[in-house]
């Protein structure tokens, strides 16, 4: 199975700054995956010529099943997370990680119905500040939403904008997870045409499988947005009884 995050940069090339949602779709189009997270998700945007970009992405990309969060309201539209799937949600919430007076953050949680068995997903955007990250994730594993799936295989994944790398051996470790991106020097995402942050990560627990872990590193992909895309490629065991 194979799971691409990515942040979208509302489709605005991070050099050319030229809106073309059509290199994004190309980009993940090549990659070819069955779980897609994606962030900066424009909504009925002047910027963005007031696409419907939630659908325009569902559609060119046939997803089963598709969850949109418009986390920053603006004057018309916002623009949030997107998570796609080529397999249907058993289970979906959508929780905020907002911090007091900070900019609107959220997290997607949806159970995957896929073909190795139930995947418990979530899929984020992080603040800026540090601590702000920090509240975030242990927010986030200790909601009521996502502990009740929590016995479930568990793959976390987003832009954490976690410049100094510290979620993984803060929050990540207490509660047992594993950094599937590391280490920090093969997953630079950020800018994408000269990459230097670590910034999209991910992490997993109970019974997966990591087969292999890679940033996408093409022309095209150089130019479609600031940040380039991760890709996972999984299984999940099957839990013994």
């Amino acid at each position: 199975m194979r799971l691409l995050s990515y942040n979208i940069h509302k489709g605005i090339g991070g050099r050319d700054r030229r809106y073309r949602l059509e290199r994004i779709i190309e980009v993940i189009e090549r990659e070819n995956p069955d779980l897609i997270c994606l962030q900066e998700v424009d909504h009925n945007v002047r910027r963005s010529r007031y696409s419907d970009q939630p659908h325009l992405l569902s559609e060119r990309l046939h997803a089963v099943a598709k969850l949109y969060q418009l986390n920053v309201p603006l004057k018309h539209g916002g623009y949030g997370n997107l998570l796609l799937s080529r397999w249907p949600f058993r289970i979906k919430h959508q929780v905020s990680l907002r911090l007091k007076h900070r900019r609107p953050r959220g997290a997607q949680m949806a159970v995957v119905e896929s073909p190795e068995g139930p995947l418990h997903l979530v899929h984020w955007h992080l603040g800026l500040a540090e601590k702000e990250r920090h509240w975030q994730v242990e927010h986030l594993l200790a909601h009521a939403l996502f502990l009740e799936s929590a016995h479930l295989p568990t793959m976390i994944a987003g832009d954490t904008n976690d410049w100094r790398n510290t979620l993984w051996r803060g929050p990540f470790a207490r509660h047992g997870f594993r950094h599937i991106t590391a280490p920090i020097s093969r997953f630079r995402s950020f800018p994408a045409y000269f990459a230097m942050g670590a910034l999209d990560k991910a992490f997993f627990r109970g019974p997966i499988e990591i087969r292999a872990a890679h940033m996408v590193r093409t022309s095209l992909s150089k130019q479609a947005s600031d940040h380039l895309p991760l890709v996972i490629d999984f299984h999940i065991h099957a839990q013994r009884r």
